[in-house]
């Protein structure tokens, strides 16, 4: 019975990764170079990295956008993103001759050095991994449903791998791999000694996968998990006849959010997109838990009060959920630190896989083939008819 236990775990162990290993190993290997999609870009893009010989202070987010309006007059600006003290500010917008742009600048020079009209590098490895450039349909991807579905693989081979290896706790004490025992063997020890020490990350990417799953099927039926402000009042908008009058400047609306989020790093700055609308101030506090907009505050634009501010204090379990997901999934936490050890285990995680499909082969079909060469070799030879050209003598010959 034992035995059998046994065996049924391991063809559902291989089951649970065998069907689909090639875009489960896809999957795997372009969430770990989309670790390091940031360090990727500054090493191969020389326009994105902010150089600062001169040990220059971060310029200000309105003097940026004054940068962008001061050189390219007609520029609608939308955001301003803050990215790591490496990289370029980016500051989208658009013209007339461009509907979607990136203006990269170094924060410290103030110098635009590259407009980007394209997709970016971090933006593709992480929609490549994501949902696998899959379409969006109002509120959904079928590529997100496929990437985030490989939680219940993780979780399931591991659970499934654990049972079979009896034990499993001698590989931290005691690891072994057979160099000279055979390709079969060898490989088997290092995928086992690749899960067991595994295993904290495995359950940290079946946890944060199965959060995405969610995720998906929460904005699928449209379930908000954040309640977003109503639309600012009609009464607070101004009568005018003559030009349409101005909102508050960004650099007002950014002195409120410091004021009421003094502790907080703005990473990203939104202007409004309609009459009604607020600017949007996003950023990251002291806790690195949490990624880089998990606090946000609401101005209204025209008289500078206060729609909603959300901070990781006040956030329920979906909320946080929301905002706790990226850093452990990417391994964010502790800066280039924690992102090399999750690159890391992203590449003993793709090559179990790669290495699960090929002990299966070696252990399913080479016994197929075998099996079949035993039974070729006892089955009776059958001899063509004689012909009347022929005689049986010549036919046996």
């Amino acid at each position: 019975m034992g035995k059998l236990n046994r065996r049924a775990l391991f063809l559902l162990h291989g089951w649970f990764s065998l069907p689909i290993w090639i875009l489960f190993s896809f999957i795997c290997i372009t969430g770990t170079i989309a670790v390091f999609s940031h360090e990727f870009t500054w090493l191969t893009n020389s326009n994105a990295r902010a150089d600062n010989p001169a040990d220059l202070p971060a310029k200000p987010i309105p003097e940026l956008i004054e940068i962008v309006q001061r050189e390219i007059p007609e520029s609608n600006i939308s955001r301003v993103f803050i990215l790591e003290s490496y990289l370029v500010s980016a500051v989208s917008f658009s013209t007339p001759d461009k509907p979607n742009a990136l203006a990269y600048i170094n924060p410290y020079t103030g110098v635009i050095q590259e407009i980007n009209q394209g997709i970016t590098f971090i933006t593709f490895m992480r929609s490549l991994h994501g949902w696998l450039l899959f379409p969006w349909h109002h509120s959904y991807s079928w590529g997100y449903y496929l990437v985030s579905a490989m939680s219940i693989v993780v979780l399931g081979a591991l659970i499934t791998g654990l049972l079979i290896y009896k034990r499993f706790w001698h590989a931290f004490t005691r690891p072994r791999i057979r160099w000279n025992k055979g390709t079969r063997i060898m490989l088997g020890d290092l995928h086992r000694l690749g899960g067991v020490w595994s295993i904290w990350f495995l359950l940290v990417m079946g946890v944060t996968g199965g959060w995405y799953l969610t995720q998906a099927l929460l904005w699928h039926n449209e379930v908000e998990v954040w309640q977003h402000p109503d639309p600012a009042p009609l009464g607070d908008l101004p009568q005018s006849k003559g030009e349409r009058p101005d909102f508050i400047s960004p650099e007002q609306a950014l002195e409120i959010a410091r004021n009421n989020l003094p502790d907080v790093r703005t990473t990203l700055f939104s202007y409004p997109e309609h009459n009604r609308d607020y600017y949007s101030i996003s950023g990251q506090g002291s806790n690195p838990f949490y990624d880089n907009y998990s606090s946000k505050i609401f101005i209204n634009p025209w008289n500078g009060s206060i729609a909603q501010t959300r901070t990781p204090e006040t956030m329920n379990t979906l909320q946080t959920l929301t905002h706790i997901a990226d850093p452990l999934h990417y391994g964010t936490i502790a800066g280039l630190v924690t992102k090399t050890i999750w690159f890391f285990f992203g590449l003993v995680l793709s090559g179990m896989s790669i290495s699960g499909f090929l002990i299966w082969s070696k252990r399913t079909l080479k016994p197929a083939k075998s099996k079949t060469a035993i039974t070729d070799s006892r089955r009776p030879e059958v001899l063509p008819p004689a012909t009347p050209d022929t005689t049986p003598l010549e036919t046996f010959r």
